[in-house]
């Protein structure tokens, strides 16, 4: 059994979230769920190193830190002991790399992301498409 999460900017309102979102990855994890977060947000005040860092840190398996050029996050988790990780840093921008979705610990599917983002995309109506960009336009600001 595996799951995808996505992080949201809810998830990272404020250390409450964050760690219920950490929480439930990481009791996926523990009840044999491996787990994939796709976090297309930078670190901020509440995860200075990120979600995968917080999760990483929490699992007491060490400590993980994101760099400046590419400061969001892909990860798959696989439900093993010891949890293991497969992590891609990217940046905005960059190509989505196809992620490991384990369905048992030594067996995989690839999770075509850059594919399953341009297929959403291209179904998107044009007027929700300059909603979105021009939002989006707006907080890089």
């Amino acid at each position: 059994m595996a799951i995808i999460e996505i992080v949201s900017r809810s998830n990272r309102h404020s250390t409450e979230t964050l760690n219920d979102f950490a929480d439930k990855v990481i009791a996926s994890l523990h009840q044999g769920i491996h787990v994939v977060v796709i976090d297309p947000f930078p670190s901020g005040r509440n995860d200075p190193d990120g979600i995968h860092g917080l999760i990483w840190e929490r699992l007491l398996a060490g400590e993980y830190h994101g760099t400046k050029e590419k400061p969001l996050t892909l990860v798959s988790y696989t439900a093993s002991y010891p949890i293991k990780a497969w992590i891609e840093p990217y940046r905005l921008g960059d190509v989505l790399t196809a992620m490991p979705l384990f369905l048992t610990k030594g067996h995989y599917i690839p999770l075509p992301l850059e594919e399953t983002y341009n297929q959403s995309w291209s179904g998107v109506p044009e007027r929700w498409r300059r909603v979105i960009v021009k939002e989006g336009d707006a907080r890089t600001d």
